[in-house]
């Protein structure tokens, strides 16, 4: 029992073959429309929908009878904010459930569920970009710093293995005016948008310990820097999204300060004060040094995102020109013991960017842990480690140890099978919408996990069928900094190491040349853009899987180990009307056999 292995069964998802209006005011009535093979025999296909808590359901009736495939359709009035939906198709034997997570021959809970947000759609410029990830100190640099006290100059080529321990005080001297020199490399690259890790003042290399929310810090040029980088990004078309703590900041803020010199201070309410510690204060995870935010104060709200000039706000107003915010441990923000506040603070934030630049991404760390995070009022999206980067590090893992921060666990990570990715990957994608996954940052790695290369072992081959699943994959693709060279690194600054601009001898040019193309295709492509996502096959090693818009259709393969692969396409009415990327494939089979790891995308007629 358990999900339906065959993939010639019916399909449904959010994207736009499948719904008339996936952003639809309430009063509206919305088309709901199942793409059946009409090998797949039924008697009676329902849709069973909720109305005010209650469920309802409707028949499935024909739309359009096709040789291969059928599509069948149900239109109904949305009446709440949230409609929770999923498909029955039943007969003599049969008694198959369609939720978000699959077909499954048994009963299935509403938790996976198909789910159509009436609120206005997400921003559109998402399902065109490619974000680039920098830390800001590591990137590229305009000149020699003046450092403070606290800082430690790091030589920009000292970062090798040579060095073990790190404190997060070395000081290499990246900043904004180096990343400005730089953006002619990222247009080329086909990058369209920028995800700094933080640019505000404090006292590490990381800057997750803000000392103001008010300023870019001096180190990276400060707010006139900022201003001149967007002015520039602008002209290419390059958006610039921000990195907010809302749960924690600096020991050394300014609002601290205020608290700990006066209990009368209104900032003394925006921190929870403990005396089983001994700084007198609750920071995160028990650090001194991020001291947590307590939003039980509405003067904090105000200050934070509420007020007219809050820190949300100013940031993304015309003026200072953000395009959105990723947030930093958003799962972890308003939470304390038994205090629970967090989707007030999660819903306020919203608003407030709702109001002063509803075009603006909000994503968040680890907004994958609670799937309500993504229901479409707080979160547009998450930085989607649970359902697209950890389970494609384990396929592809080649040796690497991955424990830690990186799997979250405290033993190494499993080394899976396609066909556990594709299960993981279903797992995953059933609890939320299909709004929710298009808005969410996919990525093969960051600032906090190894670098892929690494993972991989140094394997060129995967590197790039992984990159290539990256760019072929609904979200919003993210590049951490030196991937697209094959920058390596295990953990913390080991994988924060700078580019060396004035020596690629390093660089490994042949690999970025083809994250190029795959970028080009990832743009322009309206199935990569748009479409729906179909699996097609989930082996050992190999998956594969269709992109597919009303515009166009696409076939993306990816393999790990030596492979002989057959798709055979007549099954879907599908031929290959050409090869965009890899092995050449043309006529209604794709006949592959592979000595490694390889990747093709095929458009189809």
């Amino acid at each position: 029992m358990g999900s339906v292995a065959n993939f010639l069964v019916p399909h449904h998802d959010g994207s736009e073959l499948y719904l008339s209006n996936s952003a639809p005011k309430l009063g509206e009535k919305v088309t709901f429309r199942v793409r059946v093979p009409n090998e797949y025999k039924f008697d009676q296909g329902v849709m069973r929908y909720y109305h005010d808590g209650e469920p309802r359901t409707g028949y499935l009736e024909l739309a359009k009878k096709g040789k291969i495939e059928s599509w069948w359709e149900i239109t109904i009035p949305i009446i709440n904010p949230q409609t929770k939906y999923r498909f029955l198709f039943a007969g003599e034997g049969k008694f198959d459930w369609l939720s978000a997570a699959g077909l499954h021959n048994h009963d299935v809970h509403s938790n996976t569920d198909f789910q159509i947000i009436a609120k206005p759609a997400y921003p559109k410029w998402l399902k065109s970009s490619i974000f680039y990830q920098i830390f800001p100190d590591r990137f590229a640099s305009s000149g020699k710093k003046i450092l403070p006290k606290w800082a430690h100059e790091e030589p920009w080529n000292s970062f090798d293995n040579s060095k073990q321990i790190w404190n997060g005080q070395e000081i290499a001297g990246g900043d904004l005016k180096g990343v400005e020199s730089h953006l002619d490399y990222l247009t080329d690259l086909g990058i369209n948008g920028i995800y700094f890790t933080p640019l505000f003042p404090s006292r590490s290399n990381h800057r997750y310990d803000a000392t103001s929310f008010e300023e870019v810090d001096p180190l990276l040029g400060g707010n006139t820097a900022w201003f001149s980088l967007r002015k520039a990004a602008d002209k290419r078309g390059i958006r610039l999204v921000g990195d907010l703590t809302s749960n924690h900041c600096g020991a050394g803020h300014y609002w601290m300060e205020r608290a700990q010199n006066s209990k009368r201070a209104k900032e003394r309410g925006y921190f929870y004060w403990d005396k089983s510690f001994k700084w007198g204060y609750v920071g995160w995870w028990g650090l001194k040094s991020l001291p947590k935010l307590n939003f039980a104060s509405k003067a904090l709200r105000k200050e934070m995102y509420e007020g007219k000039n809050s820190i949300v706000k100013k940031w993304l107003s015309p003026k200072f020109g953000m395009s959105g915010w990723r947030i930093d441990v958003g799962n972890m923000t308003g939470k304390l013991g038994d205090i629970d506040i967090h989707d007030e603070v999660m819903h306020g934030i919203r608003k407030a960017m709702d109001e002063v630049a509803p075009s603006a991404w909000l994503v968040a760390e680890n907004g994958d842990f609670v799937a309500e995070d993504l229901a479409g009022y707080g979160w547009h999206g998450t930085m989607n480690y649970q359902g697209f980067m950890r389970p494609i590090a384990s396929w592809m893992n080649k040796g690497a140890k991955l424990s830690g921060g990186f799997q979250g666990l405290p033993i190494d990570s499993p080394m899976i099978t396609g066909t556990q990715l594709v299960e993981t990957i279903k797992n995953f994608n059933g609890s939320l919408p299909w709004r929710a996954l298009t808005a969410s940052m996919v990525l093969l790695d960051s600032h906090d996990t190894p670098r892929f290369r690494t993972i991989v072992s140094g394997d060129r081959d995967r590197h790039l069928a992984a990159m290539t699943m990256l760019l072929t994959y609904p979200g919003v693709p993210s590049i951490f900094m030196g991937d697209e060279i094959g920058l390596e690194g295990t953990h913390g600054d080991d994988t924060r190491k700078t580019i060396k601009w004035d020596d690629r001898s390093e660089w490994d040019l042949e690999f970025l040349a083809e994250v190029k193309k795959l970028t080009a295709f990832r743009r322009k492509n309206d199935a990569l853009v748009n479409g729906g996502l179909r699996w097609v096959a989930a082996e050992d090693g190999h998956i594969a899987y269709l992109r597919e818009s009303k515009k166009s259709k696409v076939l993306v393969l990816i393999a790990t180990i030596p492979s002989e692969i057959k798709i055979d396409l007549s099954k879907y009415g599908y031929r290959v009307a050409k090869t965009l990327y890899g092995k050449h494939a043309n006529g209604s089979m794709i006949n592959i056999k592979c000595e490694g790891a390889t990747q093709g995308i095929w458009e189809l007629k």
